[in-house]
């Protein structure tokens, strides 16, 4: 279990998904935003979203911590793990669905649930990361690779108000799409649309979680 002996409703879910291996995967099947938002209890959590606390206390307790894949915890590692998962795989990904939306707007522009919006909020979106990672790359990182611990409260402040954005533009995506739910009879290209939006939120959701929930705190003067 994880590396506190507090019971586990009593556990922030930022806290949960960073020391409990698998949890993220039971967060998003609940729903449960443990990256932008990680820092309410798990059973403020369960309320917010009108779970049974018991049922999601369960299913973290049936997890397989040697099941479940980890990233790295040496922090030049977990930053070398970030940039090649998460930022690469981001400026492949998002120019793609943007191309792939604008299809799916344009062929379907007349289907009540056509995903009106999506396209230009994936090119927001884009531009926003951009800039965020390129900060990260040229300046957070390499900071933290001098020092193996240290205070740098004011760069990753700026980072968290960043990933803050991130996560109103997956409430924005989630929105335009009806939780990613596919109408009838929908075409392969809306299908693969949706699944790789659906991969992207999966994507932003664990890079900001393991920023913020896992390598941010070394670095912060209140961790």
């Amino acid at each position: 279990m994880t590396e506190t002996t507090q019971p586990l409703h009593d556990q922030n879910v930022g806290e949960i998904a960073a020391q409990l291996p698998g949890a993220t995967g039971v967060f998003r099947r609940f729903g449960i935003d443990f990256c932008c938002h990680g820092d309410v209890s798990l059973t403020e959590a369960a309320y917010q979203r009108k779970l049974n606390i018991i049922e999601l206390e369960t299913a973290l307790q049936a997890l397989d911590p040697a099941a479940a894949p980890q990233a790295p915890r040496e922090t030049t590692a977990l930053i070398d793990h970030i940039q090649t998962r998460y930022h690469e795989v981001h400026r492949r990904q998002i120019p793609e669905l943007i191309e792939l939306s604008r299809k799916v707007e344009a062929v379907h522009a007349a289907h009540p649930n056509a995903p009106e919006g999506l396209a230009d909020a994936l090119q927001l979106i884009m531009g926003e990361l951009e800039v965020h990672m390129k900060k990260e790359e040229l300046i957070l990182f390499p900071a933290m690779r001098r020092q193996a611990a240290g205070q740098l409260d004011a760069p990753i402040t700026e980072m968290r108000h960043d990933h803050d954005a991130h996560g109103a533009f997956l409430e924005r995506v989630a929105q335009i799409t009806d939780d990613y739910t596919l109408p009838d009879g929908a075409c392969r290209s809306w299908q693969a649309l949706y699944a790789g939006a659906a991969q992207l939120k999966d994507d932003l959701m664990e890079h900001i979680h393991l920023e913020n929930n896992v390598l941010f705190p070394r670095f912060e003067a209140s961790a």
